[in-house]
């Protein structure tokens, strides 16, 4: 039975919440597209494919100080296209330093193929995540 968008987000949640976070590499296609519109000034916007993001994100995520407590599915839209979902989620996470809670609201576009992501497209409130790690 072919993997949904709704399961594959399914699994990226659960990913995020485990500690340490793991990864998510083989969710992805080998041509993934992967777009943050928002990211913060001097942050690629977009990668394709599913290594020129992995190289980039894993270090990223290995020094993130945070932890994943929650992820907050607040709505998935589903589209004309069977294969994409549009989903509003929260994640709440600590900071394993000061341990500080933060929540940071997030709307994402996924596309999936052939059982996997190959299109993400992640619009972050980077004001909300720049102050959970301050």
């Amino acid at each position: 039975m072919p993997t949904t968008p709704h399961d594959l987000f399914q699994q990226m949640r659960q990913r995020w919440l485990s500690y340490p976070t793991a990864h998510i590499g083989d969710l992805l296609t080998d041509d993934a597209v992967v777009e943050t519109p928002f990211a913060p000034q001097g942050h690629p916007t977009r990668f394709e494919g599913r290594q020129r993001f992995l190289e980039f994100a894993d270090p990223q995520r290995t020094a993130l100080p945070i932890r994943f407590d929650d992820c907050r599915t607040i709505a998935v839209h589903d589209t004309r296209d069977p294969n994409t979902i549009v989903v509003e989620y929260e994640l709440t996470g600590t900071h394993t330093k000061t341990a500080k809670q933060s929540t940071a609201a997030f709307i994402a576009v996924l596309t999936a193929r052939d059982g996997k992501v190959a299109r993400w497209r992640e619009y972050q409130n980077t004001l909300a995540i720049m102050q959970a790690l301050a």
